[in-house]
């Protein structure tokens, strides 16, 4: 009942949290920033809401980013976020083919072996923003390669 109950508040607190992002991404200086960068502020948001903790942003190495680099209850999660204005090009989740993944996959990698944890689990994560202010939709996908 108890385990019930806290997931049904945080569903709700995510989900106003979202409601007041895409209002505040209305804002006129807020359209100023570039779109990939709004588009990992609000991700970097959402997944605070839901209880990740942002470690690094925007970790480079062996010719590849990891935009965000979170904790979720001892796992290391390196997220992918892919922000699109429409969907009229396909999916933001379809621009991480096999290649880039591979890529992530041995930036990951150098990661945990700097900060000495590379027998920590870890778990790659795609966060897929498509549309822009009111009309942003947000889409998180666990495990996504």
């Amino acid at each position: 009942m108890a385990a019930t109950l806290a997931a049904r508040l945080r569903h709700r607190w995510v989900s106003v949290g979202d409601y007041f992002d895409r209002w505040y991404e209305e804002l006129p200086w807020r359209r100023r920033l570039p779109l990939g960068r709004r588009g990992e502020q609000i991700a970097a948001r959402h997944l605070r809401r839901c209880g990740y903790r942002i470690l690094e942003r925007n970790f480079r190495a062996a010719g590849a980013e990891i935009d965000l680099v979170a904790a979720d209850r001892g796992t290391f999660v390196f997220v992918e976020v892919k922000t699109r204005s429409s969907a009229a090009f396909g999916a933001p989740a379809e621009a991480v083919d096999a290649r880039k993944a591979a890529r992530i996959h041995r930036a990951a990698a150098i990661y945990l072996r700097r900060v000495h944890a590379a027998e920590r689990p870890a778990r790659f994560d795609v966060v897929a923003i498509v549309g822009a202010g009111r009309a942003c939709r947000l889409e998180l996908l666990r495990d996504a390669f």
